[in-house]
């Protein structure tokens, strides 16, 4: 199974005064702190070698995590250090800790999804990045995916049409060599890079049908806590 690179640097501001002093990774849902949960899926789901993309407060998520152990998995950490460096720019710092090929998931992302499948659905595609979607109709975030015949027409989390009726779900697999053209130690977003693949041709699109929830927001928070109160073994192993 392919290894996973987590974004969990960022200063997490919408969650403020939480997050002053805990990293959002850290957030109690549930009795446990969200990246419990967050790993516990991901080794549930076959993932074995997790990178954690670490910025703010990072040094709490290390103290926490340790070795990935407890959670049967083997835990890295690549720190942005002086200066974020956006999540495409930790991705591109942190290459040398994963394969030529790997998951991408955002920090603040419960994704109850077929990792297998999702593996399968990038190798079958043959491209350097895939995109996972879901038909959101802008019922739990905006929208801000076109998609048709299996592939995504539009990609723009600021422009929205009314033809956006899926959602970015929140995980990507890609290959290395899209983030080898990123500067060192300068600030680049994951959207950039989705953004230059979609114009060559390159991104594929991979639709899940199992609805995405997150800790973004008060909201997310609880629509979370409800989905792990329904489901006690969730993710135990």
């Amino acid at each position: 199974m392919l290894p996973c690179a987590i974004l969990c640097g960022g200063l997490a501001t919408r969650l403020r005064p939480v997050t002053e002093k805990i990293p959002k990774s850290l957030i109690s849902i549930h009795g446990e702190p969200f990246i419990a949960h967050q790993l516990r899926l991901l080794r549930a789901g076959g993932i074995e070698r997790v990178v954690l993309c670490a910025g703010y407060l990072g040094n709490m998520i290390e103290d926490f995590v340790q070795d990935g152990s407890n959670f049967g998995l083997s835990v890295y950490y690549s720190f942005d250090g002086d200066q974020l460096l956006g999540t495409a720019g930790a991705i591109r710092k942190a290459l040398p800790m994963l394969h030529r090929q790997f998951f991408v998931l955002y920090g603040d992302s419960y994704l109850p999804c077929e990792y297998r499948t999702v593996a399968k659905a990038f190798q079958d595609a043959g491209t350097p990045g895939l995109m996972t979607i879901y038909q959101n109709q802008d019922q739990f975030d905006a929208s801000n995916v076109e998609a048709a015949r299996g592939r995504i027409v539009r990609y723009d989390k600021r422009n929205r049409t009314p033809a956006m009726h899926y959602i970015d779900y929140g995980l990507g697999v890609f290959r290395n060599s899209p983030f080898e053209d990123v500067p060192e130690h300068e600030h680049c977003d994951l959207s950039a890079i989705y953004q230059r693949l979609l114009a060559n041709g390159q991104l594929a699109s991979f639709e899940v049908k199992e609805r995405f929830y997150e800790i973004g927001s008060a909201q997310g928070i609880e629509d979370l806590t409800k989905y792990l109160e329904s489901r006690p073994l969730s993710g135990k192993i």
